[in-house]
C-alpha cells in the first residue's frame, strides 16, 4: 500500500470518527437540555423557596453554610434540592426525633399494643413517624432531582466534549488528506 493511499485511509477513518461525535455531542446536548428542563420544571412546579433569615438561624453552622447561597430563591435546580434535602428536611427531622430514623421510630411504634398506640405518648409517636415519613419521601424525591440534574450536568460535559473531538479529528483528517494530495503530486512529478 502507497503512503499516500495509506494517508488516504487514515484521514478519512478520522473523518468518519469526527461525524461520529458531532452525533454523540449532538443527542449528549439533547439529553442536557432535555434533563435540565424537566428537572427544572417540576421543581418550580413545588413552588418551594428556600429559607432564608429566621429560619436558617436554628441549624447547625454546616446546615446554614450550605442553604445561603441560595436564601431566598425559588428551588429550581438539582443543587439546590440536595442542599433542601440534606440540610433543611433532614436537620429538622433529626431535631425532631433526637436523630432517630424513620425505621427506628417506626419500629417503635409497631412494637406498642393498641393500648400504648391510642395513648397520648404513642399517638405522638405515631405522628412523629407520618412526619419522617413524609419528610423521608420528599428527600427522596429531591435527592433524584439532584440526580437527574447531574446526569444532565455530564451530558453536557460529555456533549462539549464530543464537539471538541470532532474538530479536532476533522482538522487532523483535513490535513492529512493535504499530506496524501501533496505526495500524490510530488510522486507524478517523478
Amino acid at each position: 500500500m502507497r503512503r499516500s493511499a495509506f494517508d488516504k485511509l487514515i484521514s478519512w477513518t478520522g473523518l468518519a470518527l469526527a461525524a461520529l461525535l458531532v452525533v454523540a455531542g449532538g443527542l449528549a446536548s439533547w439529553a442536557h437540555f432535555f434533563i435540565g428542563d424537566q428537572v427544572q420544571s417540576q421543581l418550580v412546579a413545588q413552588r418551594i423557596t428556600m429559607p432564608e433569615g429566621d429560619a436558617l438561624t436554628s441549624l447547625s453552622d454546616e446546615d446554614r453554610d450550605a442553604l445561603e447561597p441560595f436564601a431566598g430563591s425559588q428551588l429550581d435546580t438539582g443543587s439546590e434540592a440536595r442542599a433542601f434535602a440534606d440540610h433543611y428536611i433532614l436537620a429538622h427531622m433529626n431535631a425532631s426525633s433526637g436523630n432517630r430514623t424513620y425505621e427506628e421510630v417506626s419500629g417503635e411504634f409497631m412494637q406498642l399494643s393498641d393500648a400504648e398506640k391510642a395513648s397520648e405518648a404513642g399517638q405522638q409517636v405515631a405522628a412523629l413517624r407520618q412526619s419522617l415519613f413524609m419528610g423521608n419521601t420528599l428527600r427522596g424525591l429531591l435527592l433524584n432531582a439532584y440526580a437527574f440534574g447531574t446526569v444532565g450536568l455530564i451530558a453536557g460535559i460529555a456533549a462539549i466534549a464530543s464537539f471538541v473531538g470532532a474538530v479536532v479529528l476533522a482538522l487532523l483528517a483535513l490535513l492529512g488528506l493535504r499530506h496524501a494530495s501533496s505526495k500524490e503530486a510530488e510522486l507524478a512529478t517523478i
